[in-house]
């Protein structure tokens, strides 16, 4: 094997740090709250995206592009630390762990810039209603 192989496996291993993360507009206190299983690589995309005037949530570039990026600060609000079993699957808990967040930072509407998230029932009306014109 050789040397640029290996690098590549001990990137592919190397465990990363995952959690909840913060976008914060320090002009008007809004927030955005997300998860990832690579926090660094989820801020770095998201920084990337508002440089590049190509960030999916509108709202959010909109205060970029007219504020700038002095005015926001990226921040890990919890982290999550890696099992014994190399096995586990963490996208549960990142779910719960942002779904706490969601529900104490409250980031709708003048708050933040997260949309909020459908109930189970209505996740399960838009089932019903998708099936009757199938």
């Amino acid at each position: 094997m050789n040397r640029k192989t290996e690098l590549k496996n001990e990137y592919k291993q190397t465990i990363r740090a995952m959690g909840v993360y913060e976008i914060r507009n320090l002009a008007n206190e809004k927030v955005l709250i997300g998860s990832s299983m690579n926090l660094d690589g989820s801020i770095n995309r998201h920084r990337f995206e508002l440089k590049n005037k190509s960030h999916k949530n509108k709202d959010l570039q909109e205060d970029w592009n007219s504020l700038g990026s002095e005015n926001f600060a990226f921040e890990i609000l919890e982290e999550l630390f890696p099992r014994e079993n190399p096995d586990y699957d963490y996208q549960q808990d990142l779910e719960c762990l942002e779904d706490l967040w969601l529900e104490k930072s409250l980031p709708y509407d003048e708050k933040g810039y997260n949309e909020r998230k459908k109930t189970r029932e209505e996740r399960l009306r838009m089932i019903a209603a998708n099936r009757k014109f199938s």
